[in-house]
């Protein structure tokens, strides 16, 4: 059963879940678009939604949206950013290349999402934004994403002596495991054809593989049902963090399944009640400060 279980590992990137059947590019009212990143013909976008006091500089949070790798569309993380922009943060959403627009693999999914935070810290002046103050959130490979730019080394753009690491982690349904890890087994053929997708051996840009004391505090969200992303996995990345010293915080949601955390599905119940504990998360690491609001937030 373990077994079956476990040959599920990231079947996202086979069938892309419902939210990445929105628009793209997206039309997201109340955000401010710049470009972060041009290579080749291609410029990547990124949104921000927030107000800007230069006088007094602001935590910041950087989403990357879920598809697999392969497609997927800034919009999904619309409302957690407005919500989090209404706490006082300065909110982004990053747009970042996939192989169904851009024919690139995981690898190069993994330097964009690091480019875009670096592109905040470098920009952080201009943009209002505390350079050690930056959130990094996403979900399913978008989650990934944002736990690489945590604890995966290397794939960077360039030399820039300025960091690309976030100061902490908020992650939603995220793939952490890409490689067999002690007490997460792995078929030979998913491993194989994995290999193929991310551009790279397995382990280079497997989260777990990298985890090392000093990493940014965590919260991970994910539902014990989930057959895209097998909880095991994220269970397994929570306690290898934990073992190495670092602060991980896993919320699992009973009987759901992958995205359960997107606007929308379930009357908005678990995005309402995950964004209130991500809220608390932000807040006791000195990220926000006072009661979470998303009660009163319209949607």
């Amino acid at each position: 059963m373990l077994r079956n279980s476990l040959a599920l590992i990231l079947i996202l990137f086979v069938a892309l879940p419902a939210h990445t059947q929105r628009n793209y590019p997206p039309e997201l009212s109340g955000f401010e678009v710049e470009i972060y990143k041009t290579i080749s013909d291609v410029e990547l976008n990124i949104y921000r939604v927030g107000e800007i006091d230069q006088a007094n500089l602001k935590p910041a949070i950087v989403f990357f949206f879920g598809g697999g790798w392969r497609g997927g569309t800034p919009q999904q993380f619309e409302h957690q950013a407005k919500y989090l922009a209404s706490r006082g943060m300065i909110a982004f959403i990053a747009d970042y290349r996939v192989a169904s627009r851009h024919q690139v693999t995981a690898d190069e999914c993994v330097r964009d999402a690091k480019a875009a935070v670096r592109w905040i810290r470098t920009n952080a002046e201009r943009l209002g934004v505390d350079p050690n103050s930056i959130v990094a959130s996403g979900g399913s490979a978008g989650g990934h994403l944002a736990a690489s730019t945590g604890v995966v080394p290397g794939f960077e753009d360039n030399s820039d002596p300025i960091s690309s690491q976030p100061n902490a982690l908020v992650l939603f349904n995220p793939a952490l495991v890409l490689a067999p890890y002690e007490g997460v087994p792995m078929p030979g053929d998913r491993i194989e054809d994995l290999l193929k997708r991310l551009g790279v051996k397995n382990e280079d840009i497997s989260p777990i593989h990298h985890v090392q004391p000093g990493a940014p505090p965590a919260i991970i969200f994910h539902g014990d049902a989930d057959s895209t992303v097998p909880h095991l996995t994220v269970q397994r990345f929570t306690e290898v963090m934990i073992e190495h010293g670092n602060i991980c915080e896993l919320k699992t949601y009973e009987g759901a399944g992958h995205g359960f955390f997107n606007a929308g599905r379930n009357g908005n119940k678990n995005f309402r009640d995950t964004m209130r504990q991500a809220d608390a998360f932000l807040v006791k690491h000195g990220f926000l400060k006072g009661p979470a609001t998303i009660d009163e937030y319209p949607i």
